[in-house]
């Protein structure tokens, strides 16, 4: 039995009937004893005797370094490619900064000034702004400090909803130019890529049991980050989707070339790997980039085939709510605005876009 305390947590040890007071005094956890249950029988009671020690009790909280270890394995998020942003936020910024220091110094103004100091886009010093909170929340949560507005609210920063660098889409002919630059299977998963708006991590997961060639439908189930197999990267993007009756026969051709048909295999097994992994994201990405730079396009990374689908989801006039559906955006706010979509929509807005595609070819 446990209740919240302005100090900290007043804690029933059930084992002794005693009442103790938990608190943070110079970033170490101490604790002070209340009464025993006969004295103090109710919670309340024991919650009005610990005020008696209010001036004793120092209200600064943990300090941060021992804080970020409790997150670590109570509430930092399992899947593997968020864990490890969050712990490159940690180790190179704020354990550096404000590792020593207790929770109460993490205040607005000094936490603004510092961050305008860091030579990083605006979006990388919101997402460090962003963890911060997230400290501070837990420390709230787990009872170190009482529940009050969470200062880093009241951290601004400049720019941080804007793009530093505009998303890059290609034209149809760009395409055509740069997909005749891919040898197999990089050619593929371009295709598959750019007709399906798959995020690379998606497309590079696949497997051949993913592929329903009866129903002409593809499972996303899963990513691949740093060659560690995760969760698909939001609720929403663990989809079945529509194949257009072109771009599986083109998967069907490549499941009989590759030396790696089996079922269980990786549609994109790494020849390097033994099949046991698919090809690594750093190397697709140097392998686009080259192909562009081939067709006369430029350098460009595995993201832009998302953000062209997108392009071509406009140009062919897909109703806002299907490109969300489609997208498989979590919210709308993030592929734009207004709509629904139906499934017949679904299926022919997806078919005119790997038409472009395979024409391309």
């Amino acid at each position: 039995m446990s209740a919240r305390h302005g100090s900290g947590s007043v804690v029933l040890d059930k084992r002794s009937n005693v009442w103790n007071l938990f608190f943070w005094e110079n970033g170490k956890h101490r604790s002070r004893k209340i009464g025993t249950l006969t004295q103090y029988p109710t919670k309340k009671a024991a919650l009005r005797a610990a005020d008696a020690t209010r001036d004793v009790v120092r209200t600064d909280g943990p300090q941060v370094s021992s804080l970020i270890e409790g997150y670590r394995q109570e509430k930092m998020p399992t899947r593997s490619a968020t864990r490890r942003s969050y712990e490159s936020w940690i180790k190179l910024h704020i354990v550096p900064k404000f590792g020593k220091c207790e929770l109460s110094e993490l205040q607005a103004r000094p936490v603004e000034l510092w961050l305008g100091t860091l030579a990083l886009s605006p979006k990388s010093k919101a997402h460090i702004r962003g963890l911060l909170s997230t400290l501070w929340d837990y420390a709230m949560w787990r009872g170190d400090v009482a529940t009050q507005r969470n200062p880093m609210e009241l951290v601004t920063i400049k720019g941080a909803s804007k793009r530093t660098k505009l998303p890059r889409s290609l034209t149809v002919e760009e395409f055509q130019g740069f997909v005749r630059h891919l040898q197999p299977p990089f050619n593929l998963l371009a295709l598959l890529c750019v007709s399906l708006g798959l995020r690379i991590s998606e497309a590079l997961a696949l497997k051949w049991d993913d592929v329903d060639w009866l129903g002409a439908k593809l499972r996303v189930e899963r990513g691949i980050v740093c060659q560690k197999v995760d969760e698909t990267k939001t609720a929403e993007s663990r989809k079945q989707m529509t194949l257009d009756a072109g771009l599986l026969e083109v998967l069907k051709t490549w499941k009989q070339t590759t030396k790696f048909p089996e079922q269980s295999d990786w549609i994109f097994a790494s020849p390097f790997k033994l099949g046991r992994l698919p090809w690594s994201y750093p190397w697709v990405w140097m392998v686009f980039q080259s192909a562009g730079m081939a067709a006369g396009i430029g350098k460009l990374g595995t993201h832009t085939m998302r953000h062209t689908f997108r392009s071509w989801l406009d140009s062919v006039g897909t109703p806002v709510g299907v490109q969300q559906k489609l997208m498989r955006h979590a919210d709308i706010r993030t592929t734009m605005q207004y709509g629904d979509a139906f499934a017949d929509d679904m299926t022919a807005a997806s078919g005119k876009i790997a038409s472009l595609a395979l024409n391309s070819r």
